[in-house]
């Protein structure tokens, strides 16, 4: 290779890129969602079957009751009956094949198979084709590394997210998009960061101010969404006001290095003052914070220092942005093209790859391979490099009709196994759609990264609720129908958001007694709190506790 050429710089977006691309663990995608699934269809089950028996012996009209999840009706004085009961939103989707009852009998396991296939097919088209488009993008709009993280990234590993927010909002008018965003919000901060703490192998340390800004803005997110769904309804200025809500976190990421360095002064000079809280000098934070005492270091490279990075080659590449996982890429950059060159290709659909796994791999992906590699061009190759905004528009394309594919079984199945739709949005959609995001932290969480992978999932969470749930919700009022409302059907929502709430704040708390670290402790501590929030929002829905539900309207289809 000629040494007069110069090697491009690897970004950290085209970092993570190569993250989620190698992670190709089919067995958790399929295990995790399917694990969560079985679990929320047996708790479902057994509060059914409770209420039955609790309703044994007692009149026929209280028999009616939603516990039972049978059809419930008023009548009018003019004798015109109104059902108080929901509808289903398996009506808003083409009819089945099946019916209810073959459903039963097992056809139900096609339509779970079909929605992890969609799954699958969301991460091919996301990895391979819609985030390549993306970087090129930041690349012509000159976008630094933290804005680009904080927009297109986030848009990057939250699309699934988004278009079945999209679906719920103006296909089912149901909650099923919603429960979607707020259950992987859940299992974006409880459960990633719990498999990272069990599977890092190594003690990750975080910095504090990552862990502070992220969760910040996040908690805010949290509260105006709770303050904006307690009247049941969305107005359009409450969907405006959270995408600007956006727009304030992509300001606050502009300045992320100015605020840092503010932050990290602050610090300092409590440190200077003697006024140090004991477990802030435990450890591997006493190496944080001796290094702020070196002057020929930057600011910002005495910050990764104490996560692993050698703070030497830090100084010499006076890297920038580094606290928020942005390493010097291309540090050892010649080692990552090496192990790129032994990679299987998988995106091909006439070149199968070596070794017996990736050739599975490669032939249950084949017919989605075949309808991409016709219809969207690979920017990430030189020769289709300039077609990246095709490649922008086609991968949206098929991740809005996998999306639609996805939601569509997931409702089936719901309504098949009498889970209500806000649980399957919140434990298999949720599970589903963010099980490639928990294999891409773990990973960076493995290189000893830990603030990348935390700034992953709360950063994509901020995407989530603001632009996940604000855009929709802001189309909808503003100019589909200008003047209108976005309805809320469950009043149980509203408590799993105040759950989500108290998960961020438990887990914020849970690394500050942790002493900023990341390990075995605080990844069995948040997967506890994550079984207990599933557990609760279930009880919930149900009204175990109090009254918040009409029942689910129970049909022959």
């Amino acid at each position: 290779m000629d040494s007069g050429i110069r090697r491009p710089r690897i970004t950290a977006f085209a970092k993570m890129t190569k993250v989620r691309r190698r992670r190709e663990m089919i067995l958790y995608q399929i295990g995790v969602p399917c694990s969560i699934l079985f679990l929320a269809w047996c708790m479902c089950s057994l509060l059914s079957r409770l209420e039955r028996e609790k309703q044994t012996g007692q009149q026929a009209m209280r028999d009616l009751r939603w516990w039972n999840r049978k059809l419930m009706a008023a009548t009018k004085d003019n004798g015109t009956q109104t059902k108080n009961c929901t509808e289903p939103a398996i009506h808003e989707f083409p009819s089945d094949l099946f019916t209810n009852k073959e459903r039963q009998q097992g056809g139900v396991l096609l339509h779970i198979t079909g929605a992890m296939y969609m799954f699958y097919a969301l991460a091919i088209v996301c990895d391979d084709f819609f985030v390549p488009a993306l970087e090129k993008i930041c690349e012509r709009l000159h976008l630094n590394e933290d804005v680009a993280g904080a927009t297109f990234m986030a848009a990057g590993s939250s699309a699934p997210e988004l278009f079945a927010s999209v679906i719920g909002v103006f296909i089912t008018h149901g909650d099923v998009g919603v429960g979607t965003i707020v259950g992987s919000a859940v299992f974006n901060i409880l459960c990633i960061i719990g498999v990272c703490g069990l599977f890092a192998g190594q003690i990750v340390y975080l910095t504090q101010w990552s862990v502070f800004r992220d969760s910040m803005y996040y908690t805010l997110s949290v509260v105006m969404l709770i303050v904006f769904m307690y009247d049941e309804r969305i107005d359009w200025w409450e969907g405006l006001i959270l995408i600007l809500m956006y727009a304030g976190y992509i300001v606050v990421m502009k300045f992320n290095t100015q605020l840092q360095n503010y932050f990290v002064s602050k610090l300092m000079k409590d440190v200077a003052n003697g006024n140090v809280i004991g477990n802030e000098m435990e450890d591997g934070n006493i190496e944080y914070l001796n290094s702020y005492d070196d002057p020929s270091i930057p600011l910002l490279s005495r910050v990764q220092s104490a996560n692993g990075v050698d703070k030497e080659i830090c100084a010499a590449e006076k890297c920038d942005g580094i606290e928020n996982g942005n390493v010097p890429l291309d540090i050892n950059a010649k080692e990552d093209d090496n192990k790129d060159e032994n990679e299987p290709e998988l995106t091909s659909p006439f070149s199968p790859p070596e070794g017996c796994l990736n050739k599975v791999k490669w032939l249950s992906s084949w017919p989605v391979l075949v309808m991409l590699f016709f219809t969207v061009p690979n920017c990430a190759k030189p020769r289709w490099e300039r077609f990246f905004m095709v490649t922008f528009f086609m991968s949206t394309v098929w991740i809005a009709v996998f999306s639609y594919l996805m939601v569509w079984m997931v409702t089936v199945i719901g309504f098949t196994l009498g889970i209500p739709d806000i649980i399957m949005g919140i434990t298999f959609l949720a599970a589903g759609t963010s099980v490639p995001d928990c294999m891409a932290s773990l990973i960076v969480a493995r290189q000893g990264m830990g603030d990348m992978a935390v700034s992953n999932t709360v950063g994509s969470n901020v995407f989530d609720i603001l632009v996940g749930l604000g855009l929709p919700w802001g189309l909808q009022t503003m100019i589909i129908d200008t003047g209108s409302f976005v309805r809320i059907n469950s009043k149980g929502l509203v408590y799993s958001v105040i759950l989500l709430l108290g998960s961020v704040a438990l887990t914020v708390s849970g690394i500050h007694v942790n002493g900023w670290k990341l390990d075995k402790k605080l990844g069995i501590y948040v997967l506890v709190l994550y079984a207990v929030f599933l557990c609760f929002s279930i009880m919930i829905e149900f009204n175990v506790f109090t009254f918040v539900n009409l029942p689910m309207c129970k049909v022959s289809i």
